[in-house]
């Protein structure tokens, strides 16, 4: 045994991740992780003395947070829409507000294609392999196919889908070429792509800039450099009855919306706003 209890490596951590500018409920996630505990029981056990390799593990978990490494790259998974998804350096850590992506296109999904079955989704910009999974998962009829540019995100998403247990395709590519160059079309198009101005960085959290992968967070000097892009390649990939439903950063709703508009003009456009009041998709319908 390490001689120091439970409470005391929590009031520890408590500490010096204050004096690190962290949170401080950090360290009770991070000992849940490493002892296997409930909340429920880690309450109940407050007395009891930790494992000496288990208090070892825990100061080095916490000091790499407190150091800035996200607390999801440490335990090495996070939950995503009731499910627990593996990620790491590669792929950028799945958001609550992701969720609501996937909840509005699957909402969408109900009310433009009333029979599932055979439609053909594309996940542009995969990472952890969360929305494609995701959708895959809820709507096991859906033929799902998900891209990414990077290869080494590509993995962690493949592991996931196997772990989960769900059929979707993995295509290496940028952007919508791969389906291009197949001379494929699809019913639906979804992405969460980069749409932070390059300028952002400055006064973003650290734990973000210095760990979670540029290639996923950074698009221009306005952030909206892979919506015009796109904007040249969905009307090559798009069946005549289609969806396109994109996340978007905080105060690009308008301007997203006008790309798309212009780019499929008797489109009926749509922003919606997230849990936090804040404009975060934009669903383009196209009938």
């Amino acid at each position: 045994m390490s001689n120091v209890k439970i409470y005391e490596a929590l009031n520890w951590a408590s500490s010096f991740l204050k004096e690190h500018n962290r949170e401080e409920f950090a360290g009770e996630l991070l000992l849940r992780h490493l002892s296997g505990l409930s909340r429920t029981s880690m309450l109940a056990m407050m007395r009891d003395e930790l494992a000496g390799e288990v208090w070892a593990q825990f100061q080095a978990a916490v000091q790499k947070h407190a150091a800035g490494e996200p607390i999801q790259y440490i335990i090495g998974s996070e939950e995503f829409y009731g499910r627990r998804f593996e990620v790491n350096k590669h792929v950028l850590i799945p958001r609550p507000e992701t969720e609501e992506l996937v909840y509005g296109t699957l909402k969408r999904l109900d009310k433009l294609f009333p029979a599932v079955d055979q439609v053909e989704l594309v996940d542009v910009g995969t990472g952890s392999g969360a929305i494609s999974i995701t959708l895959k998962l809820e709507k096991p009829g859906l033929q799902v196919t998900a891209i990414d540019l990077s290869e080494d995100a590509l993995e962690v998403a493949r592991e996931n889908a196997s772990q989960l247990g769900a059929e979707v395709e993995f295509i290496h590519g940028d952007l919508l070429q791969p389906l291009i160059l197949q001379g494929k079309k699809a019913d639906v198009v979804i992405s969460n792509p980069p749409y932070i101005p390059i300028a952002d960085q400055e006064w973003m959290s650290d734990i973000v800039t210095d760990h979670e992968p540029h290639m996923a967070l950074f698009a221009g000097e306005d952030g909206l450099d892979l919506y015009r892009r796109f904007m040249d390649e969905l009307p090559l990939v798009l069946k005549d009855k289609a969806l396109v439903g994109f996340e978007i950063g905080a105060g690009q709703g308008e301007a997203v919306a006008a790309l798309l508009k212009n780019t499929f003009p008797k489109a009926n456009v749509e922003i919606v706003f997230d849990i936090n009041g804040k404009d975060r998709m934009v669903f383009a319908e196209i009938i």
